[in-house]
């Protein structure tokens, strides 16, 4: 009896595994079907998502581009190009072989303001909460930053130009032999400045930047002393003998 109920059991367990077999294949078609209609319903479902992250995105490059050119004329028509040249704008584009203007920098950052919105906006409609997380708080955010160090680092090198150039003037209309010296002092001095400003704005190496600027302002007591030292040098000198010449006619 035991011959016949094992032979008995492994019949079934065959029979079973068969059954498993046929189930399976017969099966396999509905399960593979049943995918590529999900599949297809989805893709139904977030294809509008798609056309409208699109449009978005195409806007949002288009209207940039035209804002950007449209203010950039603006600025043309009214001369801010022409100040920025008289500030020393155009000597800065000479010294780096490209061409810096004012207008030009405006276009610029309208321009990807609007691109970077159009990219968060179109993120936002498809889902992506993780793009749009990362483009609004850290590009965005950080974007606000990156404007502001651009606008130092533009005034700065302005005002290192036409201050340099008027402390110049000045020292050399008073006799002083260190004129150039001098406004070069100045101009490289008010860009530094301008540089440890901007990056503090962009919060890079604030300890560093807060150390080096008193190394700077050490320095630049020091250059300045001693500039003025050695360039009125000769004209103390001749006060003084003014003065003494002054005294012996009186005796």
């Amino acid at each position: 009896r035991w011959p016949e109920a094992k032979s008995g059991l492994i019949c079934n367990q065959i029979n079973l595994k068969k059954g498993l077999i046929m189930n399976y294949y017969n099966d396999y078609p509905i399960v593979v079907q049943d995918s590529v209609y999900n599949l297809y319903d989805r893709a139904i479902q977030f294809l509008p998502n798609i056309l409208a992250a699109i449009i978005v995105l195409l806007l949002g490059w288009i209207v940039g581009m035209f804002l950007g050119n449209l203010l950039k004329r603006a600025l043309i028509s009214i001369g801010i190009d022409g100040l920025g040249d008289q500030l020393g704008l155009k000597r800065l584009s000479e010294r780096s072989g490209r061409s810096i203007r004012v207008s030009g920098i405006v276009q610029w950052i309208v321009k990807w303001f609007f691109i970077l919105a159009s990219i968060i906006a179109a993120a936002d409609i498809m889902g992506l909460s993780t793009i749009t997380n990362f483009f609004y708080n850290d590009v965005m955010g950080y974007a606000g930053h990156v404007i502001i160090a651009m606008v130092i680092i533009l005034l700065g090198m302005l005002a290192a130009n036409f201050l340099g150039d008027v402390v110049k003037g000045t020292v050399k209309a008073g006799g002083f032999a260190t004129a150039n010296m001098l406004g070069s002092l100045t101009r490289w001095a008010i860009m530094i400045f301008a540089i440890i400003a901007a990056l503090s704005e962009l919060q890079i190496a604030q300890t560093f930047l807060q150390d080096l600027f008193r190394a700077v302002i050490a320095m630049l007591a020091i250059a300045g002393g001693l500039a003025f030292g050695l360039g009125g040098k000769d004209h103390a000198r001749k006060v003084l003998d003014h003065v003494e010449s002054g005294m012996s006619s009186r005796d």
